[in-house]
């Protein structure tokens, strides 16, 4: 991603909305679904700035990795210690069976190869561990927003499936999220199209704009796995490695 992006997400992840009410969303999942067991050893990919650090450290012994320097300078001070640079699909400096979860998210829509990538994730995961999965859907959604953060595709949801199931997971989850907000965003990103005025949407809102919109995405916490959700600007996946 453009290094004006980092910066930005440094600054606004812990207020913006987006970023606040999907870590509560993803606690949940990770509670009800993933259930890594006590002093689990945990790994995320990609983890940018380290805005997810404090909230997958609440499961167990937590690792990261990140390719961009700006972010990975910034992550390892949140982390308290050295976060990994890796690129995938190559996780040649993990050990394999080793990790109870890996979490990556919303970052497999920036790798080429993502086949290659779920079945190297697949090789560290200890049988019965999980990946934790999130990625942007509904290709006819692209937008500047995408071609700022650098995205290489919105997946659909069938292809996900594909994907997982072609690498050999077990599918445990594989649902839409934010979902009650997705009328208006799909309808912002369509007048934009129509208006040439499709800017890339992370500028952090009025602080009782961003309130409303943290607490409308994060009834979706108490939803998500219990509720279908039919549509949604992004996906969560929990992908099993068989016993």
């Amino acid at each position: 991603m453009e290094r004006k992006v980092y910066e930005q997400m440094a600054q606004l992840d812990s207020r913006h909305w987006w970023f606040t009410a999907r870590r509560r969303i993803l606690d949940g999942v990770i509670e009800r679904i993933v259930k890594p067991p006590r002093g689990a050893r945990i790994l995320e990919l990609g983890a940018g700035t380290g805005h997810n650090l404090a909230m997958l450290s609440r499961f167990g012994e937590i690792e990261a990795s990140e390719l961009d320097p700006v972010a990975r300078e910034l992550a390892s001070e949140r982390l308290g210690r050295p976060v990994v640079e890796a690129a995938l699909p190559d996780l040649s400096m993990f050990p394999a069976h080793s990790y109870d979860m890996i979490a990556l998210l919303d970052v497999l829509e920036h790798v080429p190869d993502d086949k290659g990538s779920l079945a190297a994730i697949h090789e560290r995961l200890k049988p019965d561990g999980a990946l934790l999965l999130t990625v942007p859907i509904n290709p006819w959604m692209w937008s500047a927003h995408d071609v700022a953060h650098h995205h290489h595709r919105r997946y659909r949801k069938g292809e996900i499936r594909k994907l997982a199931l072609d690498t050999g997971y077990d599918i445990e989850l594989l649902s839409p999220f934010n979902s009650l907000l997705f009328p208006p965003i799909a309808l912002v990103r369509a007048i934009g199209k129509l208006t040439g005025k499709d800017d890339s949407d992370d500028a952090m809102p009025s602080p009782a704009i961003n309130k409303a919109l943290d607490l409308i995405f994060g009834l979706e916490r108490s939803l998500i796995g219990r509720v279908p959700m039919p549509l949604g600007v992004s996906l969560v996946a929990v992908l099993r490695r068989p016993r």
